[in-house]
């Protein structure tokens, strides 16, 4: 009892409560800058917390990571352009809203569920993370194969229309993942003799370039200038939030359970779980015809999902000091600076900052709900300039947001690049969502064949050998087949009535 009171005066006294309130709103610019990352905005803390005490210096990264990955979600329902990568999993959905006049819905759906599915992670870590853990590092390379191909499986549930056009930018995008010298053999591929295609094409400049720069040129060219539309203001984002609430807890408890999960696999975190999560929320929708037209279903889940993600994330880098994303690899080297070496001892050897750490998350997720609804009342300003006056305006935020990723020109032709590709692609019909996905979970999906394939000599059947990939290898090939069955059924003919 002693330490949960030491835990509670260590989290609420002044000093740690203004560390969080300024991180929490460095967190929200970070995450609604196109280009800038929650990874980004813990990398950029790290000096910082050098001089602060242990609970300050983890508090500032907690509040800060939260807040990016919500408010990520603002300029991609505004505008259609992710702030961060586990945004880009429904900004299409939500940016189908705002031209519906239903932002104030979507940014609240954002909000609320973010938060909710943020309580329900840190409720998971602090009940059972050595449990999950144990089950975390049981994954070895062939778990992982199996859960990066049910991932990349759901570039089909997203896609909206024709599933092999779905596919097709699937594997687009899986082939740009296999630019550069990003390989288990360490040979350059696809370069073509440039030396900037090394280093493989950049996830965020792409994704900047294939959302936002795509939506510039698409209002360039119709003469309507319809680039950006909201019918009505933004104005109460939580009313209609407890009828949503009380409609999909289903999708809330579904969405929260598997970012979790998801976040608690090293190397996972809350990119595919948003995007797994979105997919799953379509397959089992009652209305799954209505996704990709502004249906506020996928974001409840998603929205939930990537934020659960989060705490789960520090449950193998807790108990193991396996980092379960590149946001806990950070904040693992910021633990043994303060003395809080992360493994089974931590629970004993730090039992009061421990459960201040995860009294931080509680306390983190709460301030979201005022910070985040006075961001989104700032943010909607954007919606008030001129459609002329915004456009140039983000293309050169675009510009000089992909220019500060690396310092070289090389990210602008980038996101020029990818942002006609995408243009052209969206006019014919082939959706840009399954692309991204397969830019993400193409070089794990690659590492993890080929480390398999060593370890088991060339055999198939080692894929199906331990108990855990078998379970998620008969689910992937299930998944795969249920279409078919479908097509097949449909074709044969009806038995003869006696």
């Amino acid at each position: 009892m002693n330490d949960i009171l030491h835990a509670f005066a260590l989290v609420f006294e002044p000093y740690t409560m203004l560390v969080m309130l300024i991180s929490a709103i460095f967190g929200l610019f970070v995450g609604a800058v196109p280009g800038l990352t929650a990874t980004m905005a813990t990398a950029l803390l790290v000096p910082v917390t050098f001089f602060m005490p242990p609970v300050p210096a983890i508090a500032s990264i907690v509040t800060a990571t939260a807040m990016a990955i919500f408010s990520g979600d603002i300029p991609g329902c505004l505008m259609r352009i992710p702030g961060t990568p586990a945004s880009a999993a429904y900004t299409d959905e939500a940016y189908a809203m705002t031209k519906k006049g239903l932002a104030e819905t979507a940014l609240g759906a954002g909000l609320v569920f973010s938060v909710i599915g943020g309580l329900f992670g840190t409720v998971v870590l602090v009940t059972s993370a050595p449990a999950l853990a144990e089950v975390a590092v049981r994954f070895s390379s062939f778990e992982y194969f199996w859960l990066v191909l049910l991932g990349l499986t759901c570039a089909v549930f997203i896609s909206t229309g024709n599933p092999v056009k779905g596919i097709v930018s699937l594997l687009g995008g899986l082939l740009i993942s296999a630019i550069g010298l990003d390989n288990p053999a360490g040979y350059p591929r696809f370069t073509f003799g440039s030396i900037e295609l090394l280093g493989s094409v950049g996830l965020i400049p792409m994704m900047i370039g294939m959302f936002a720069i795509s939506e510039i040129l698409r209002y360039a060219v119709e003469s309507s200038g319809t680039g950006v539309i909201a019918t009505r203001q933004i104005g109460n984002v939580f009313r209609g939030q407890w009828q949503l609430t009380k409609k999909y807890w289903v999708s809330i408890l579904r969405g929260s359970a598997l970012g979790t999960l998801i976040g608690a696999l090293p190397g996972a975190g809350a990119d595919i779980a948003a995007w797994m999560s979105y997919a799953m929320s379509k397959k089992f929708s009652k209305e799954p015809e209505k996704f990709g037209t502004g249906h506020v279903e996928g974001i409840v889940e998603s929205g939930a999902a990537n934020n659960s993600a989060l705490a789960g994330a520090w449950i193998p880098a807790l108990v193991f000091g396996i980092p379960g994303d590149s946001i806990t690899a950070i904040v693992i080297g910021v633990l043994y600076i303060k003395g809080m070496n992360p493994g089974p001892a931590i629970f004993m050897n730090n039992v009061s900052q421990i459960y201040a750490v995860f009294l931080v998350f509680f306390v983190a997720n709460l301030l979201m709900i005022p910070l985040g609804w006075a961001c989104i009342k700032t943010a909607k300003r954007i919606l008030d300039v001129p459609r002329n006056l915004l456009m140039p305006i983000i293309l050169l935020f675009c510009i000089v947001g992909a220019f500060a990723i690396n310092n070289t020109v090389f990210a602008v032709t980038v996101i020029l690049v990818f942002g006609v590709v995408a243009y052209f692609m969206e006019e014919n019909g082939f959706p840009i969502a399954p692309a991204i996905l397969g830019v993400i979970l193409g070089t794990m999906l690659e590492e993890n064949f080929i480390t398999s394939m060593i370890k088991a000599d060339g055999r198939f059947i080692a894929f199906f050998e331990r108990p855990i990939a078998a379970a998620l290898g008969v689910a992937t090939l299930l998944v795969w087949a249920w279409p078919l069955v479908q097509y097949l059924r449909a074709r044969s003919p009806a038995a003869p009535v006696a």
